[in-house]
């Protein structure tokens, strides 16, 4: 009976971390292509900012929303 708790337990545990990891991740993913596609969006949130550092902090945006949702998405074993 105990073990059974506690491997409900670990589960909803890894089912929380799961849907946050794919959240967050599809969240920083959102904000690094509007860093992106800023001036298309007709949006003028980053002009007081140098073009490159945009650039570079979107892909960085880019690079660690796509970690989190891979890590969210792999099968643990």
């Amino acid at each position: 009976m105990e073990n059974e708790f506690r491997d409900r337990q670990r589960r909803n545990y890894s089912t929380m971390r799961t849907v946050y990891n794919i959240t967050v991740g599809i969240f920083i993913i959102g904000i690094g292509l509007l860093m992106f596609f800023n001036d298309k969006v007709g949006l003028d949130l980053f002009e007081q900012y140098d073009k490159m550092m945009i650039y570079a902090f979107g892909g960085l945006c880019l690079l660690y929303g796509g970690f989190r949702l891979y890590r969210g998405l792999k099968k643990e074993e």
